[in-house]
C-alpha cells in the first residue's frame, strides 16, 4: 500500500461471538475488494479466511488473520485497508487480544437471530482493556426467520449505549441496504427514517468541532467531507458507534460497509500509541520505526513468519532493527503481505500496516522492534490457562520429539503453556479449553508427526505436620574393615510464617561433631522429598536436631545422612501429619439464569464463594476451590451454561485436605 497517506489507512479487526457470521462477512468483504475471485463459503471449505485443515474440519476460525489491500472509494479517495478476521470461540480468545493490539478500530458482529451473546460482550470488554475506542457494529443474519433490524438495534443500544446509530439500514424486502450518508436512491417508504438518522449523524459530526457546530446551529448544510471528518473524530473518541446491516452469504451491505470503513472509521493517528514509559510513538512516515509482534506462524514452506503491526515510522526490507524487549538486533530480509494462503513481497510498510518477516532469530509474540534503541511497548497480557492435561508420548520415537513439538505449538500461541511439574514430574499442557488442547495435539501430529496421550494430571499434594513429634535413628553397620556409625535425635513441629529458619542445630557437648552437621542437614532435605503419610514432599516444618552419638573411626557423612533421614521419617509419623492440596482463586462469569446451578456445583467441588456481583450485564462469582476439582472445569462450565460461562483461576495457597478425602 505504497504512497497512501496515514490519514487514509484503516486497520480494523472483525470480532464477535462464535457463529455470528464474522468469517462469512470477511469473505464477502474480500470478494468485494477483489482479493478473492469468488465468494468464500465456510461450510463448503472454500473460505479465504479459514484455510487450515483444523479450521475447515471444525468450521470455526482458530487464528487471527490479516488481509491487506489498496482500495479506491466511490468518491475517488485512495485508501489502504487492513482487515483482521478473529476467532469467536472462547478457547482462542488470546488471538482476539493480539488482534486488538494490532488494530485501530474494531467491528463487532451481532447475529440478528441470536442478539448479544457472551462472545459479543467478551469482544467489547477486550476493546475496553486494549483501549480500542473506535468501534462499529454489524448486524448479520437478517435473512433468517423471525429477525428484525430495528429490534436488534434496540438490543445493541441497551447493551452498548445510545451512541449506537445506524449508518446503513436494510430495505423492507431485504433486496439491498440504504447508506444513510450517501443516500442517492432512497425508497419513498424510508425517506423520513433516513432523514432522521442522517440528522442525528450530522449532529454527532458537528459536535466534534467548534466551527462545524456553529455552522450546524446556524442552519447551514455540512458538506460530505465535513460530515466524514466529524464522524471520524466522533467514532475515534467513542462518541459515535456506527451500526451497519449486512447479510454475509449474499454479500448484501458489504460494499456499503467498505465505503464507510474508509469514510468514518479512525486511522492510525487516532489511536495514539505509547511505550511502557508513556512516551508517545509518532505515526509519521519519517519518524523512527516502532512495531510490535502480535502473531507468529510456522509456515511449512517459508519457516517461521513473525507478524508485525507497524505503530510508527516505516519498516523497510533489507534493514537491521533492535529487538528492544530481548535487547539484541535482528536482520530484516524480506517483508511479506499475507492474504490467507497468498503472499506477496513489499519493500516497506508504514503506520497501520501489518507485514510478516520470515526467519527472525529470536523474536516472539509481544516483542517490540524499533530502528532505534528505546523503551518497549506495553506488554501483551493474555488470559491465563484454565484447563490442564498431562501429556505422554504414544511411542518411544515420539518421546524423543515431544519437547520440540510442544515448543512449536506454544511459540505460535502464547495462551498455550507447557510446564514440567517438579512434584509429579509430569509434562502438563495448559490451555483455555478442551478444543484449544485438541487443536494443539492435532497440530503436533500434522506438523511434527508426534502423537501423544492426554490424561488428567496428578495433583501436586504436599505433607506437613500439625503437632510435635520426636524421632531417633542409629545407623550402625559392620561388614569387615571400617564400619558405618551415626545416631541422630531430632524433633519436628509446625513452622510459623514468622520463622525464617527451618533447621535448628541444638547439639551441645559435641554429641555430633560440627563437621557432620552439613551431612545431617542434607539427609533431612532428602528425607523431606517423600513424607511419611503418602510419600509427597514435606513443607512448613521446623526440625530441631538436639542429640546424637558418633564413633571416632566408623562415623562418616554417609552414616549421619542416612540416620537423619530415617529419624525424620519416624518424627513425621509421630507429629500428626496431614495432606496439603493446592487451592486456586477463581472467578466465574455467567448469565443470571445459571447462578443456582453453578453455586450448587461449586459446593460439590468443595468450593467457597467469597463474593458475587454484576459485571457487564452478567454475574461474576469470586471464590476458591481445590485444584483437583478444576482440571477440566472450563469444559464442564461450558457444558453447564451452553457456552455462555467463562472462567479464570490462579494459584492461591496450600490448605489441609479434609480427613475423609485424604
Amino acid at each position: 500500500m505504497k504512497n497512501i497517506a496515514i490519514s487514509d489507512i484503516r486497520t480494523t479487526a472483525i470480532m464477535g461471538h462464535t457463529g455470528s457470521g464474522k468469517t462469512a462477512l470477511v469473505d464477502a468483504l474480500l470478494f468485494k475488494l477483489g482479493l478473492n475471485d469468488r465468494m468464500g463459503d465456510v461450510n463448503a471449505g472454500s473460505s479465504m479466511a479459514d484455510t487450515s485443515d483444523e479450521e475447515k474440519h471444525r468450521k470455526i476460525t482458530i487464528v487471527a488473520k490479516p488481509f491487506s489491500t489498496p482500495y479506491k472509494s466511490s468518491s475517488g479517495r485512495q485508501a489502504g485497508l487492513v482487515i483482521i478476521d478473529t476467532p469467536g470461540f472462547a478457547d482462542f480468545y488470546g488471538q482476539v487480544v493480539a488482534a486488538s493490539r494490532a488494530s485501530d478500530s474494531a467491528i463487532i458482529v451481532v447475529d440478528a437471530a441470536s442478539g448479544i451473546q457472551v462472545g459479543t460482550q467478551r469482544a467489547w470488554r477486550c476493546c475496553d482493556r486494549e483501549g480500542v475506542k473506535g468501534r462499529a457494529v454489524v448486524i448479520t443474519g437478517l435473512d433468517k426467520d423471525n429477525t428484525n433490524f430495528e429490534a436488534t438495534l434496540e438490543k445493541i443500544k441497551a447493551s452498548f449505549g445510545p451512541a449506537c446509530v445506524p449508518v446503513t439500514i436494510p430495505t423492507p424486502d431485504l433486496s439491498g441496504v440504504v447508506d444513510v450518508l450517501a443516500a442517492q436512491q432512497v425508497p419513498d417508504s424510508m425517506g423520513e427514517q433516513v432523514a432522521e438518522i442522517k440528522g442525528a449523524l450530522v449532529e454527532l459530526a458537528a459536535e466534534t468541532d467548534d466551527t462545524l457546530i456553529e455552522k450546524f446551529l446556524d442552519g447551514q448544510e455540512l458538506s460530505p467531507d465535513e460530515i466524514g471528518h466529524g464522524l471520524i473524530e466522533a467514532v475515534a473518541s467513542g462518541g459515535c458507534i456506527p451500526v451497519f446491516a449486512c447479510v454475509g452469504p449474499s454479500g448484501l451491505g458489504a460494499e456499503e460497509l467498505i465505503e464507510n470503513i474508509v469514510r468514518i472509521l479512525p486511522n492510525p493517528e487516532h489511536r495514539p500509541r505509547v511505550n511502557a514509559d508513556d512516551d508517545a510513538i509518532s505515526a509519521a512516515a519519517d519518524a523512527p520505526f516502532f512495531g510490535q509482534v502480535w502473531r507468529v506462524l510456522n509456515d511449512p514452506f517459508v519457516g517461521q513468519m513473525t507478524f508485525i503491526r507497524v505503530l510508527g515510522g516505516t519498516l523497510k526490507a533489507d534493514s537491521e532493527v533492535h529487538n528492544i524487549t530481548r535487547k539484541h538486533k535482528e536482520r530484516v530480509g524480506s517483508l511479506l503481505i499475507v492474504n490467507g494462503s497468498k503472499q506477496e513481497t513489499t519493500d516497506a510498510a508504514g503506520a497501520g500496516g501489518i507485514v510478516a518477516i520470515p526467519k527472525l532469530k529470536d523474536t516472539h509474540v509481544g516483542d517490540t522492534l524499533s530502528s532505534i534503541e528505546g523503551t518497549s511497548c506495553r506488554e501483551l497480557v493474555f488470559p491465563s490457562p484454565v484447563l490442564f492435561q498431562a501429556v505422554t508420548a504414544k511411542t518411544n520415537a515420539d518421546e524423543d520429539k515431544i519437547g520440540l513439538a510442544l515448543s512449536r505449538v506454544c511459540e505460535e500461541d502464547p495462551t498455550l503453556k507447557v510446564v514440567r511439574d517438579p512434584a509429579t514430574h509430569e509434562i502438563v499442557l495448559q490451555g483455555l479449553g478442551d478444543v484449544h488442547i485438541d487443536v494443539a495435539v492435532g497440530l503436533m501430529k500434522s506438523r511434527s508427526n508426534v502423537e501423544v496421550n492426554l490424561h488428567t494430571p496428578r495433583v501436586p499434594y504436599r505433607e506437613t505436620v500439625t503437632g510435635r513429634g520426636e524421632g531417633r535413628y542409629k545407623h550402625k553397620k559392620q561388614s569387615g574393615g571400617r564400619g558405618q556409625y551415626g545416631e541422630v535425635y531430632l524433633r519436628v513441629e509446625p513452622k510459623t510464617n514468622a520463622e525464617e529458619e527451618w533447621f535448628v542445630n541444638a547439639i551441645v557437648g559435641g554429641a555430633i561433631p560440627g563437621n557432620f552437621i552439613p551431612a545431617v542437614q542434607k539427609g533431612l532435605v532428602e528425607g523431606m522429598i517423600t513424607g511419611s503419610m503418602a510419600g509427597y514432599p514435606v513443607t512448613d516444618v521446623k526440625i530441631t536436631v538436639y542429640d546424637g552419638s558418633y564413633h571416632d573411626v566408623d562415623s562418616s557423612e554417609v552414616a549421619f545422612k542416612i540416620a537423619a533421614s530415617r529419624a525424620l521419617r519416624e518424627a513425621l509419623a509421630n507429629a500428626k501429619p496431614v495432606l496439603l492440596e493446592p487451592v486456586m482463586s477463581i472467578k466465574i462469569v455467567i448469565p443470571d439464569q445459571f447462578m443456582g446451578d453453578i453455586n450448587g456445583d461449586l459446593n460439590h467441588r468443595r468450593g467457597k464463594i467469597l463474593g458475587m456481583g454484576p459485571e457487564d450485564g452478567l454475574q461474576a462469582i469470586v471464590g476458591e476451590a481445590p485444584q483437583s476439582e478444576l482440571f477440566r472445569y472450563a469444559a464442564e462450565l461450558r457444558s453447564m451454561t451452553g457456552g455462555q460461562g467463562s472462567f479464570e483461576m490462579e494459584y492461591a495457597r496450600y490448605e489441609h485436605v479434609p480427613a475423609n478425602i485424604a
